[in-house]
């Protein structure tokens, strides 16, 4: 039986100080939920990562079981991510990814140049957590609250675009003494069955340079966080 039952599920929009009617149209959306959609208004616009930890943040202060976000875009379509929050009661795992893997019977639209990127970008980002992850980018993300989630929600993240590996690297190393690790064992990548590319997306090559500099500086991070968490073992033994 899954752990998760779907009427309990609700949805938080994140507005990112927009100054056009962007608020006033999830509010919209909001009303129409029976209470099941709320909004969380930010005063500036902080970029992505920010909002995204913004969100999580509420959500976990709200005693969720389960949180994870999507990307407003719609290139994952909500029954997709309905489908993950079905599979993470099932596998019982704290970390569920979504994974655009192009497979016969599945519908993954991708601009070649974009899917190729993220291959390279992809294999930087496993080197980097030091396990076999395909997709770190897809907007499709599921987390069990835990500790080690708390953890690695407390400070605002270095990386822009590549938060993502940044905060499963926090997951694997919290920088709080005694928290409980949600290592790589934790985690299950499940491939979506649609998805599509879609216009207007923010995504450039310059941003994959700066993608390339982020991953730099979480590597150290993690090596520094490495070498805190052998401490505080090697202090407890």
């Amino acid at each position: 039986m899954p752990l998760l039952d779907r009427e309990s599920v609700s949805l938080l929009l994140v507005n990112d100080g927009s100054s056009d009617s962007t608020l006033t149209a999830l509010q919209r959306m909001a009303g129409m939920s029976n209470g099941r959609c709320h909004v969380l208004d930010l005063p500036a616009n902080v970029g992505k990562a920010e909002a995204v930890r913004q969100g999580l943040l509420r959500a976990v202060g709200e005693h969720a079981d389960v949180v994870g976000y999507l990307d407003a875009d719609g290139a994952t379509p909500a029954q997709e991510m309905m489908r993950l929050v079905d599979m993470i009661g099932r596998e019982r795992k704290h970390v569920l990814l979504g994974a655009r893997v192009a497979m016969a019977g599945y519908h993954i639209e991708r601009h070649p140049l974009r899917h190729y990127l993220g291959r390279v970008f992809a294999t930087c980002a496993a080197v980097t957590l030091g396990c076999a992850v395909y997709d770190t980018q897809c907007g499709a993300k599921l987390f069990r609250v835990v500790p080690a989630l708390a953890d690695a929600l407390r400070r605002p993240f270095s990386a822009r675009w590549a938060f993502d590996v940044e905060l499963l690297g926090r997951l694997s190393y919290p920088e709080t003494p005694g928290i409980a690790a949600c290592p790589p064992e934790e985690w299950l990548e499940a491939p979506l069955r649609v998805w599509r590319d879609e216009p207007g997306s923010k995504l450039r090559f310059s941003a994959m340079l700066s993608m390339g500099w982020e991953l730099l500086a979480i590597h150290t991070d993690l090596c520094r966080r490495r070498r805190a968490s052998a401490g505080w073992k090697k202090t407890d033994a």
